[in-house]
């Protein structure tokens, strides 16, 4: 089966060129639209779609992806199903950003109400410590010394043990026949692969899948992972424990060790996967479930959205007043976010409290001047921020209104830049979101001490998987890559569209902003995209935003969000529960900024 085509969909796809007037304006979502045939001959074919269906969608980074996950759901798979063909898939076709050499966050919602969390994050190696970087901060930002203990296969594979309905082998279809087969190089990828051109020819195993012969690929190339591949069909049949304990990984052990690293295969077998509870918290009429620590990101969402919530925000289109608000409820999250960490290794009971506490967000509303902003003291702030760096993420809802919201990473653009030769794995530099004691320096804060490097620990991280509910029923599903800028990334997403009214597709295209306290500037974006349109904050936005201090940098980068959500009517008298499921139409949209798409049924 060629799994890059599309056998089964009703799906209706529109696109929306990103200009100041799409902003919220037209309706893109209805199918009778006067004029959606003169909409089409407006805008450009490179720009990204929205679907729309009736009974599953996938949104992934993707299309390929997010057809394959679309198509397992076709074949009688459920959302978990799906999350694990799509996460594969993406592990081959995504590689700078995520892949079984890494880890995940999964957020599953059940349609019966039950929500878990999946903690498959990598944790430090068993001879992990502290110090053991010395004054050299380079170490754990790639080679060797910065690979985490991956986590993603025994995450998927319970996941999948618990609530899964198709074979486990059949999952690992689309991924195996890309890996062997080959594939054509998209846009996106070709541009990492420029981007990262010299680590890639300096690593044998690098170079020879994305460079062979010493050419870097481009877009239209294919690109084979014949190793890789191998390895997914050995996992396909003896599951993650060949990896886990086996064979595997102990080729995978002996050559990192060859290349310099401390990773072990004892540190495989002790691996663990943690099966979490998310926070929650009801704001926006919203109910909002999302990560707990070691991710900060749905802690930090939450106290953004309590602190916005104070304010009188008005429908449509961002107004600088609305953008300054939601920055500086930015810049008190990310002050607070610091002081979590690894729940095993320390108590973040309290913080966490205050986190999803309206009284506390209420008490930093009171701070917030709407006429000016303030240096970083003011907002409390006593640790530099973790600057954490890319990812993926999987939306995804079934016919069943089952939800999984799954971000998956290797850490930095194709993690520590080292291949298992033996396994075709690439391995995450997961260590470099940990801090160190000599990450000092005269202009910054010092390092949070709970996220310094412990045997076995997992490093704080920004991923923010998430899914509303409204009324007890599914609303939506999101999240967002892009390192320290998720949790901006998906609180303004869902602003426009839960607070501000804005459509579905024009809530995630829309320009955004992002500030972390530290250093003090607001990043607007200002970028050409690989589809070859234009993202920049508008004018008048940014002229608010000096007018009341902020301190301006355009950036040519910046997160990428995947959104579903589902349209239903309750009467607002009524008394839905979960225990009654609602069926609407579900709306996604894959984000321009990658070269993806949807795609449902």
């Amino acid at each position: 089966m060629d799994y890059s085509q599309n056998p089964v969909s009703d799906s209706v796809r529109f696109v929306c060129h990103i200009t100041e007037k799409c902003i919220g304006c037209r309706n893109f979502l209805n199918p009778d639209y006067a004029e959606t045939s003169k909409l089409r001959t407006e805008l450009s074919s490179k720009n990204f779609a929205i679907v729309s269906a009736d009974n599953a969608v996938v949104a992934a980074d993707v299309e390929r992806c997010s057809v394959a996950g679309k198509n397992i759901m076709w074949a009688g798979g459920n959302a978990v199903d799906a999350a694990v063909t799509t996460a594969l898939c993406e592990g081959v076709l995504n590689p700078m950003a995520s892949g079984i050499g890494g880890g995940s966050f999964l957020l599953l919602r059940l349609a019966n109400g039950t929500a878990e969390v999946y903690d498959m994050r990598e944790v430090a190696p068993s001879k992990a410590s502290e110090n053991m970087y010395g004054n050299d901060t380079s170490k754990k930002a790639e080679g060797p010394l910065s690979i985490g203990v991956p986590g993603e296969l025994a995450g998927l594979h319970l996941a999948w043990q618990r609530h899964g309905k198709l074979p486990w082998r059949k999952l690992f279809q689309p991924a195996v026949h890309y890996a062997d087969r080959g594939y054509v190089v998209h846009p996106y990828l070709a541009f990492s692969i420029q981007s990262n051109s010299q680590a890639i020819l300096a690593n044998g195993g690098l170079r020879e899948v994305y460079a062979p012969g010493g050419k870097l690929l481009q877009t239209g190339d294919i690109a084979y992972h014949k190793a890789l591949g191998r390895t997914l069909k050995l996992v396909a049949k003896h599951g993650p424990s060949v990896l886990y304990n086996g064979a595997l990984g102990r080729k995978l052990a002996a050559d990192v060790q060859n290349a310099g690293g401390i990773l072990t295969f004892k540190d495989l077998q002790n691996y663990k996967v943690k099966l979490r509870k998310p926070v929650q918290a009801d704001v926006f009429d919203l109910t909002v479930l999302g990560m707990p620590p070691p991710s900060s990101g749905g802690a930090a969402l939450i106290l953004i959205l309590k602190i916005l919530s104070n304010f009188n925000i008005s429908s449509g289109a961002m107004s600088p007043l609305d953008l300054h608000r939601m920055i500086e409820a930015m810049k008190h999250a990310y002050a607070v976010r610091m002081n979590l960490g690894d729940p095993d290794f320390v108590n973040v009971t309290e913080v966490l409290s205050d986190m999803l506490s309206s009284e506390f967000a209420a008490g930093l509303k009171a701070t917030i001047f709407d006429n000016t902003t303030f240096p970083p003291e003011h907002y409390g702030g006593k640790w530099n921020q973790l600057n954490d760096h890319g990812t993926c993420h999987i939306s995804i809802v079934d016919r069943d209104r089952n939800a999984v919201a799954l971000t998956t990473t290797i850490n930095g653009p194709f993690g520590s830049y080292i291949v298992s030769n033996s396994t075709g794995i690439l391995l995450n530099n997961e260590m470099d979101d940990f801090g160190i004691p000599t990450d000092i320096g005269p202009d910054k804060p010092p390092p949070a001490k709970v996220n310094f490097v412990q045997p076995y620990k997992r490093p704080l991280s920004s991923m923010s998987p998430t899914i509303l509910l409204q009324n007890g029923q599914l609303k939506a599903v999101l999240g967002a890559s892009g390192g320290q800028r998720i949790i901006t990334t998906v609180a303004q997403v869902l602003i426009n569209h839960f607070v501000k009214g804005i459509d579905p597709l024009a809530s995630v295209f829309a320009p955004r902003v992002h500030h972390q306290l530290f250093p003090n500037i607001v990043e607007y974006e200002n970028w050409t995209l690989v589809t070859g349109d234009h993202l920049e904050l508008s004018n008048t936005l940014r002229k608010g935003l000096s007018q009341r201090g902020h301190k301006l940098v355009g950036k040519s980068t910046g997160a990428v969000c995947q959104l579903i959500v589902q349209d239903f009517h309750i009467h607002p008298t009524s008394h839905s529960t979960s225990s009654v499921v609602h069926y609407g139409k579900l709306i996604g949209v894959s984000d321009i900024r990658k070269d993806g798409a949807p795609a449902g049924f």
